[in-house]
C-alpha cells in the first residue's frame, strides 16, 4: 500500500518494500543510497521509528521491523497532554469508557475457556492483596484485567490505546490516595463482571461494566 502523505523517508521505505515483523533491514548506508536521503537524516528518522515501536536496533541484529503496536506511537502524545495540561485524563477516560462499552460484545465473546480462567484467577489474586496482612492495592489486576477481556479483540488502534489508557492511569496516580472501601467496590465490580462472562450473560456484564465506570475518581483530591 502506498502512502504518499508519510513525511518520513524511512517510514515510506518500510512500507513500499512490504518490510514485515521480524524481517531485517539494510544497513542505513544501503537505504541512503538507494533513497538518495543522506544517513544523517535517516538516523533521525530511525529514532523516531523506535520511539514508535516500529523498528528495534540490537547488536549483531542490525535494524529489524518489529510487530505494529499502536500504544507507543499514542502515548508520547497522551502524556505530554495531560502533563502539559493541554488535555485532562478524564478526557482520556472518556475515550477509554467508549471503546470499551462499544467493543464489548466483539471481544468477549472471543474469549476462550482459558481466557475465562485467567479472569478468574486475576480476580482470586486481587482478593488476595486486599485481604491480605498487610494490605496491597492491586493496581496490576486492575490492568491485567481489562486487558484480558480485551485481548482477543482483532483490532490494533483499539488495543493500542486501551493499552496506552493504562499507562496514563498509572501515570496520573488518580487512585494513590483511594481509600479501601474504594478497591472493594471496584473489585466486587469486576469480580461480577467475570462472573457474567463465564456465565456468558454478556448482556449483564456489559451493564456491570457500565456501572463500575462511575467508580473512578475525577481526580486525585476525589479519590
Amino acid at each position: 500500500m502506498q502512502l504518499n502523505s508519510l513525511e518520513s523517508e524511512f517510514l515510506k521505505y518500510l512500507v513500499d518494500n512490504q518490510v514485515t515483523a521480524g524481517d531485517r533491514l539494510p544497513s542505513l548506508t544501503d537505504i541512503s543510497r538507494e533513497l538518495g536521503v543522506s544517513v544523517g537524516k535517516l538516523r533521525e528518522q530511525l529514532e523516531i521509528a523506535r520511539s514508535m515501536g516500529l523498528v528495534s536496533v540490537r547488536p549483531r541484529l542490525g535494524i529489524q521491523r518489529e510487530p505494529f503496536n499502536f500504544a507507543p506511537a499514542v502515548l508520547n502524545g497522551v502524556l505530554f497532554g495531560l502533563g502539559s495540561g493541554d488535555a485532562t485524563f478524564v478526557q482520556f477516560s472518556q475515550v477509554r469508557v467508549a471503546l470499551e462499552t462499544f467493543f464489548w460484545d466483539t471481544a468477549v465473546t472471543q474469549l476462550t475457556p482459558t481466557d475465562k480462567e485467567e479472569l478468574h484467577d486475576i480476580v482470586a489474586r486481587a482478593w488476595s492483596k486486599l485481604r491480605g496482612s498487610p494490605i496491597h492495592v492491586p493496581n496490576g489486576e486492575h490492568r491485567e484485567l481489562h486487558l484480558k477481556i480485551f485481548s482477543r479483540l482483532q483490532n490494533p488502534f483499539a488495543q493500542g490505546l486501551l493499552a496506552a489508557y493504562w499507562e496514563a492511569y498509572e501515570a496520573s496516580e488518580l487512585t494513590r490516595f483511594a481509600s479501601y472501601q474504594y478497591w472493594t467496590e471496584v473489585w466486587t465490580y469486576h469480580e461480577r463482571i467475570v462472573n457474567a462472562i463465564c456465565t456468558n450473560d454478556f448482556a449483564a456484564g456489559r451493564q456491570l461494566l457500565i456501572e463500575h465506570f462511575d467508580l473512578l475518581p475525577t481526580s486525585p483530591e476525589s479519590a
